[in-house]
């Protein structure tokens, strides 16, 4: 350990530009000797943001070993695994090593852990990369890790498996501000919802709007779309292309009779789906991007260039509770927990 303490928010590991904070950073240093109020992890499992891995994979044609070597040598070049093109990280799980004196936890060496801030500010070594699961966006490795002194995390629950845990607390952030946002007798859309945050804010959608409300979700996959009807998660369930603005405009106003949602929560993990989100909102309604993908010009641009006065709020993966938020739905919801355990654990 090093004897010194360091930025709380990490700056001293910034190596280029100087004076960035390890997010915004290009890259850090990834020695895994700790400062006095860092924390060292032992990595078992990094759950890739959907973003990222949807491109990784994409730009390797699905190609494991590919998908493997890019992990590598992002890691390699930026001391972090923060994608290049989308500028996301992920999540991980591990166990912790070594607590510097000036951390502040009441944890414990040995304790398990998933890390809540993201892995494109995480200093990161990887040693060997085990196995790639393309379905569920989680890649095994043997690694560490480092947290630092204002980096937050959630200690992983005894009732729910670590995989499983991981799975939800990567998209804690957005049922719990779907909670937030979701009034009673609301009309609601979810953009993307057949997907993993897609079923949790769905979740948390129809438990706020009350039986005076509305919930509709818009998914590309068929599949995706039975699942959501399966599990009694909307009122009504849209297949259309998000990418396609005027298709979801046209489809969500024949379900509404002409009347706009109040609340719309994109989760979609591909980009250009800004404007199908902002059409759909009435003035002075919400558009909530959780969608790592999304792009601010085009978003704040595009409302614009319709004539929309919405409320857009970037998809800030912390709240307080959110973690809490997520996994009571495993808790509460027998049929996510079951339909989460065949596709995560």
């Amino acid at each position: 350990m090093k004897n010194v303490k360091g930025c709380p928010f990490g700056t001293h590991r910034v190596i280029e530009p100087k004076g960035t904070l390890p997010q915004a950073a290009l890259k850090i240093d990834n020695d895994m000797e700790i400062y006095r109020n860092e924390m060292l992890i032992d990595v078992k499992t990094l759950n890739v943001d959907s973003a990222s891995f949807t491109q990784i994979e994409e730009s390797c044609h699905g190609n494991v070993e590919c998908i493997k070597d890019t992990i590598l040598k992002i890691v390699q070049e930026r001391g972090k695994l923060q994608n290049p093109v989308t500028g996301s990280g992920g999540m991980l799980i591990g166990v912790i090593e070594e607590i510097g004196p000036d951390f502040p936890t009441d944890l414990k060496v040995g304790d398990k852990i998933a890390t809540l801030v993201s892995l494109s500010l995480t200093p990161l070594r990887i040693d060997e990369i085990i196995k790639v699961n393309v379905e569920t966006d989680q890649v095994d490795i043997k690694g560490k890790a480092i947290l630092f002194e204002s980096g937050i995390y959630a200690k992983l629950p005894d009732d729910i498996p670590e995989k499983l845990a991981l799975a939800v607390l990567d998209v804690a952030g957005a049922p719990a501000q779907t909670q937030k946002l979701v009034k009673p007798g609301m009309t609601v859309c979810i953009i993307g919802g057949g997907g993993k945050s897609g079923v949790l804010c769905a979740y948390e959608a129809m438990k706020a709007v009350g039986k005076d409300g509305k919930v509709i979700v818009v998914e590309y996959s068929p599949e995706n779309a039975k699942r959501i009807e399966d599990l009694k998660l909307a009122h009504h369930v849209i297949i259309a292309d998000a990418t396609k603005p005027v298709e979801v405009y046209q489809k969500v106003m024949e379900v509404t009779g002409g009347k706009y949602c109040d609340v719309v929560i994109n989760n979609v993990n591909v980009p250009t789906t800004e404007m199908s989100s902002i059409l759909i909102t009435k003035d002075e309604g919400i558009v909530y991007f959780f969608s790592m993908a999304t792009s601010f010009t085009r978003a704040a641009l595009g409302a614009e260039g319709v004539g929309k006065d919405v409320t857009m709020i970037i998809g800030n993966g912390y709240t307080k509770g959110h973690a809490e938020v997520a996994l009571n739905i495993l808790r509460e919801s027998r049929e996510i927990r079951e339909l989460f355990e065949k596709l995560y654990v």
